[in-house]
């Protein structure tokens, strides 16, 4: 969000209060306001304080200092001191006890080899120091306490002085209501990148981007995601940096484009909160921000294999699925786990969390045959419920929906006619909701398809714990997955559970796996999906998938086939689509080639994939990565998002060309190329490969050594 008019004005509509010196400063007992560790609190003026006069009339922002891990500084900025009914993210305390100094011209807070330092009676600054060397700071007037008079006629509304930050004053000097914001802005290094954000399907260095970290069903193709993460890494030459941002209500970043040299980062209300993380390499700042927000879970080595849906508005049945099954098997092609997408259940109500009986008259049956050809089976699921479901009744008498302002049920008509919410923040909801799973598990289900959570109500709605539905917004998917993935615990053990979830938020890589929403079936929705995959690993989750083939249009046999390679090449892999079934010998005899191919490939590195997915866990680093996080100091890496490393020694560059045409990079090192043989050994400069590939290969090397 944009509250500047150039570098040195405001836009008339704000009025923008800054810190312009830290008149005092004091250390806090941890045990006293319930912080991570002991703090340094310091409070600064919206003016200079020159004389006992200048002490009157005069705003001022109460920022806490503290730290829940080594490397890893939290910073609390208060305007006025109010309860915003946001949901808290679960982070990790590591209990550490960090440093605190207080003197004349500086007062300080360390952990481990990260540094705060604040100026004191001076001009307000802040420095974020590490090993002794400067990553980033808070200059002179890049905090802000902003009101938004947008909503006021302007030429109606006096106020004493926009330097000084006194009270608005309306035309009888009563005192106004204003939208509010707190707003920080970080310096960045000259030369340095920008990544995250989370799920993120534009530009891969997100330098110049104007980011709202706000879930939405978009797409692959639009700016809007699924994931927003309020986190991002940057850095260069050793010393490498994250911010997360800790807000569940969406934040605005303005990513080097507002101010051409900082991040801005903004939201609505009288606090902000967010936390620098320092590290030697981009690894380590992404472990840091992952094992800070819960860590990851290894899930089951079963959901690496191949994964293969009914589709969605396909006809399907008992007969149909069991034809793909076993076409699939007669073509020596392993399946995993079959899939059935939303028709499982009777259309226009969903969720009804029954068989469609005409379509599925046995499913216990159903279950047990595909069992008995050693596949795992998942479901279809979302967490709104259609008027004509049989569910709608129960859940409106007992409560279980998100509700309007006036008590009515919160509904609307977009994907099924009448949705209501189900509100996870009320434990009998909850709790009704998993018992209506557990009727599936106790059918034979393995495992579920969270699918949707974003499209939850911002305005005008009203959840059961009394929380702001700005923040229940993006913290619902977290609710919902947690609900899904603990009863999969419960029932299949902690070491079988797994979702195959679309929408997630921060510490969402505690429930794996999440695939990438709905893509098209072209060769740039390949690129967009990836740039979209890497975005999340670098924002702390480790398993990521998508829809092979692309889930809307038909494909065509070239797309299928070059997608196949990929998606056998990523985490998890599931072939999906939305209305043409996705089964190899529907597009040509070659697609039943490349498909037994890569699927046998990926079983036969198995034991490399699986060993390097607990190790990518153990450290809390992707298993997918961008050429960056693994080959940090070659700059050559640093804008690469059309290839990535699979685990720390296996490279994958998948084709994205009708022709079979590739232009892709291999660092300096000795490379073999897994399919072909080839060995390459490849100076300290780095080599830019141009090739062309049959549906049968393509480019798949090995570091060696």
């Amino acid at each position: 969000m944009k509250f500047t008019n150039g570098y040195w004005l405001n836009r008339d509509e704000y009025i923008v209060n800054s810190p312009l010196e830290a008149f005092d400063a004091m250390v806090v007992e941890k045990d006293d306001d319930n912080y991570a560790s002991d703090a340094l609190r310091v409070y600064s003026a919206y003016h200079r304080i020159n004389s006992r006069s200048d002490m009157l009339d005069v705003g001022a922002t109460t920022m806490t200092v503290f730290s829940p891990a080594e490397d890893v500084i939290g910073v609390e900025l208060k305007h006025f001191d109010r309860d915003d009914k946001n949901p808290l993210y679960e982070l990790q305390n590591n209990n550490v006890t960090p440093a605190i100094a207080i003197a004349d011209s500086v007062a300080t807070l360390t952990s481990g080899d990260l540094q705060l330092a604040v100026s004191m009676h001076d001009k307000f600054n802040i420095d974020f120091n590490y090993k002794g060397k400067r990553i980033t700071g808070s200059e002179y007037k890049a905090q802000a306490s902003i009101d938004d008079l947008s909503g006021k006629q302007l030429g109606q509304v006096m106020h004493a002085n926009t330097v000084t930050g006194a009270q608005n004053l309306g035309p009888q000097g009563s005192v106004t209501a204003t939208d509010h914001f707190m707003r920080e802005q970080l310096s960045l290094l000259p030369g340095t990148n920008v990544y995250g954000f989370g799920e993120r399907f534009g530009a891969f260095v997100k330098n110049g981007q104007s980011i709202d970290t706000i879930n939405m069903d978009g797409g692959t193709g639009s700016e809007q995601s699924y994931k927003s993460i309020p986190f991002y890494m940057t850095g260069k030459a050793g010393v490498y940096y994250g911010v997360f941002v800790n807000e569940s209500q969406p934040t605005s970043f303005e990513v080097g484009s507002e101010v051409v040299d900082r991040v801005s980062f903004s939201t609505r209300g009288e606090s902000l909160e967010y936390y620098v993380i320092a590290g030697d390499s981009p690894k380590s700042v992404i472990s840091k921000y992952n094992k800070l927000t819960g860590g990851s879970v290894l899930p089951p080595e079963w959901t690496f294999g191949l994964w293969l849906s009914t589709s969605f508005t396909t006809d399907y049945s008992e007969e149909t699925v069991m034809s793909f099954i076993d076409g699939m098997f007669e073509r020596d092609i392993p399946v995993s786990v079959f899939h059935f997408d939303c028709f499982w259940m009777k259309g226009f109500e969903w969720s009804n969390m029954e068989w469609d009986k005409e379509q599925f008259p046995d499913p216990v049956g159903l279950l047990q045959r595909l069992h008995d050809k050693g596949l795992k089976v998942c479901v279809w699921i979302n967490p709104y419920i259609s008027q004509k479901s049989p569910l709608f009744k129960i859940g409106k008498e007992k409560g279980y929906f998100i509700k309007h302002t006036d008590g009515s049920v919160w509904q609307w008509d977009l994907w099924q006619p009448g949705n209501a919410v189900v509100d996870f923040t009320n434990p009998e909801a909850r709790a009704w909701y998993q018992g209506l799973l557990k009727n599936l598990l106790d059918m034979g289900v393995d495992c579920f398809k969270t699918d949707f959570g974003e499209r939850i109500p911002m305005h005008d709605a009203v959840f059961f714990n009394g929380g702001n539905p700005e923040g229940e917004h993006n913290y619902y998917t977290h609710r919902y997955n947690k609900a899904v993935f603990e009863l999969l615990q419960q029932e299949k053990g902690e070491d079988e559970a797994v979702v195959f979830a679309r929408s997630g938020t921060v510490g969402g890589q505690q429930y794996p796996v999440h695939w990438g929403g709905d893509n098209l079936s072209q060769f740039h929705s390949m690129a967009d999906s990836l740039r979209g995959g890497l975005s999340l690993m670098s924002s702390g989750y480790t398993f990521w998938s998508h829809d092979i083939g692309g889930f809307e249009e038909n494909a065509s046999p070239s797309i299928y086939k070059r997608w196949t390679q990929f998606g056998l090449l990523s985490s998890h892999s599931r072939y999906h689509g939305n209305i043409e079934y996705r089964v190899p010998w529907l597009f040509d005899e070659e697609a039943v080639d490349v498909t037994r191919k890569f699927t046998q490939l990926k079983l036969d590195m198995m034991p490399y994939i699986y060993s390097q997915a607990k190790e990518s866990v153990e450290a809390g680093i992707p298993l997918m990565r961008p050429m960056y996080l693994e080959f940090p100091e070659d700059q050559n890496t640093a804008t690469l998002d059309r290839q990535y490393m699979l685990g720390s020694d296996v490279l994958v560059a998948p084709v994205m060309t009708e022709e079979g045409d590739v232009d892709y990079y291999l660092p300096a090192g000795k490379w073999e190329h897994i399919l072909d043989g080839r060995v390459v050994e490849v100076t300290e400069n780095g080599r830019w490969m141009t090739e062309n590939y049959d549906f049968m290969s393509l480019p798949l090397w090995r570091k060696i050594g």
